[in-house]
């Protein structure tokens, strides 16, 4: 049952707060499963786990049909928003902490809006749009001045930048080219197709030695958890909120992975961190939402304003 206007019932806040600690928590589990793992493999592993979990959902609710029409707009969604960005994360992660990941990732709003700006000239910002762009960008500069030190700390960070611009370009192209596509169709396809961009790639970097059972169990929540079960659950609150309440999981999920990384991991934490994080999500709020925030009770955001759907990490 949807929710009324204006109200977000208990039911779908405890359905946001799962999703949040499940994407979160992505980014831990790349840093586990990345001791046994290449990026490759992993990037493999988990797109082809989270194939395998959406699959069956897709073919029975009979949403790979439409999806069949759009072959190529699929093919090249999966590569920027999936299988690119992936990579990149997974390479950056292997030079920075997994909370700093977490956290640059929450850049993806403001370069949505940036490429907006560019691309779709009746959503140019204007006022707080704007100084939502700049406030994030400071956040970027803060943490790359202070918490990344050294060459391979600013390549992996730069890495991790580089993937949030892939989920923005991968997210306005659906947005507009796959709209007649249902949503678990969608996601069923790009994660599929990814896992065969992949594969070749993949072949040449099987573990030597195995894995542990901690890099299994990492892989295991990545996929099939982080990759596969959140996106149905982001997309039964898209159903019931809206896009644009929905999307507020991007806002709550970096907050998880500084909280896993810290705790779990024995990550730092500094005051740059803090900073960088504040500023940041700041910024992607005022530049996806074009307002300042508000109690989620009143009126959302109008229809050109509404952020983009939040990507798993």
């Amino acid at each position: 049952m949807g929710c009324e206007p204006g109200a977000v019932h208990r039911r779908a806040w405890v359905l946001l707060a799962v999703l949040a600690a499940l994407w979160g928590a992505s980014y831990m589990f790349i840093k586990i499963a990345l001791d046994d793992l290449s990026p490759v493999a992993l990037v493999f592993g988990r797109t082809a786990l989270g194939a395998l979990v959406l699959a069956p959902v897709a073919i029975a609710r009979g949403a790979l049909a439409p999806a069949r029409r759009h072959l190529g707009t699929l093919a090249f969604v999966a590569a920027v928003q999936i299988a690119g960005p992936f990579l990149l994360i997974a390479a950056g992660e292997t030079k920075i902490s997994s909370s700093l990941a977490g956290i640059l990732v929450a850049s993806a709003p403001i370069w949505t809006s940036l490429l907006a700006v560019a691309f779709v000239p009746s959503e140019r910002l204007h006022g707080v749009g704007l100084a939502g762009i700049a406030v994030g960008i400071v956040g970027v500069v803060l943490l790359f001045g202070l918490d990344l030190e050294g060459g391979d700390a600013l390549l992996g960070g730069a890495m991790i930048l580089l993937a949030a611009l892939g989920y923005a370009i991968g997210a306005l192209v659906a947005k507009r080219r796959l709209a007649d596509v249902p949503p678990v169709g969608l996601v069923a396809s790009i994660m599929g197709l990814s896992a065969v961009m992949v594969l070749p790639f993949a072949a040449f970097h099987t573990p030597a030695g195995g894995v542990g059972l901690d890099t299994a169990a990492a892989m295991l929540a990545l996929g099939a958890g982080g990759t596969g079960i959140a996106f149905l659950i982001f997309y039964i609150l898209n159903a019931e909120l809206g896009p644009s309440r929905a999307s507020i999981v991007a806002y709550i999920a970096p907050g998880f992975s500084v909280a896993y990384g810290v705790v779990l991991l024995d990550e730092g934490f500094t005051a740059a961190t803090a900073g960088g994080l504040a500023l940041i999500l700041l910024g992607s709020y005022l530049a996806a939402t074009g307002r300042v925030p508000r109690r989620l009770s009143r009126s959302g955001p109008s229809r050109s304003t509404e952020p983009v759907p939040a990507r798993v990490p």
